[in-house]
């Protein structure tokens, strides 16, 4: 399995994911399985059907978390070489044909965000594989699912 490169705190941000789900929403679901347990004739009772459904689907969440935690390892983003694109530097490309721009972060697990003014993408994703190692004025083309689009490197930050 291929290990991620990930930041101090979107390590710590999935550790406590993983506490908050285990020592708080999990017991909440037990008990309210527990309270309709209690209610008797389990064969008809949706209440606990659903609560058993949910605390599966948070066991899946949590096994989910866990295995992105050991499949992670911490970076020193200071100890990183300046200039190129790596985990953790601020990338702003252009694409070829219609001179859009637009500015990615390069994060590990944990620390993605696509809502952001500035998208933190993983660099697992195939955007962020075609572009690391590049430098400024550097082209590529990445396959994207119906076509293929050439971008080039106008800026790296690495702070």
């Amino acid at each position: 399995m291929e290990l991620n490169p990930t930041s101090r705190e979107a390590y710590d941000k999935l550790r406590e994911q993983i506490r908050q789900l285990e020592d708080e929403e999990m017991p909440r679901i037990a008990e309210r399985i527990a309270e309709a347990r209690a209610e008797g004739d389990l064969s008809e009772n949706a209440e606990y059907h659903g609560q058993r459904e949910e605390q599966g689907r948070m066991q899946a969440r949590i096994n989910m978390l866990k295995n992105k935690l050991a499949n992670s390892y911490i970076v020193d983003k200071s100890q990183l070489p300046k200039g190129i694109v790596t985990f953790g530097s601020r990338v702003t490309i252009r694409d070829l044909k219609y001179g859009d721009e637009e500015t990615y972060e390069f994060v590990g697990p944990g620390g993605e965000d696509y809502n952001g003014p500035i998208m933190k993408i993983l660099t697992s994703s195939p955007l962020a594989k075609s572009l690391l190692g590049k430098k400024v004025g550097d082209q590529v083309e990445v396959q994207l699912p119906k076509t293929i689009q050439k971008l080039e490197v106008i800026k790296v930050d690495d702070d």
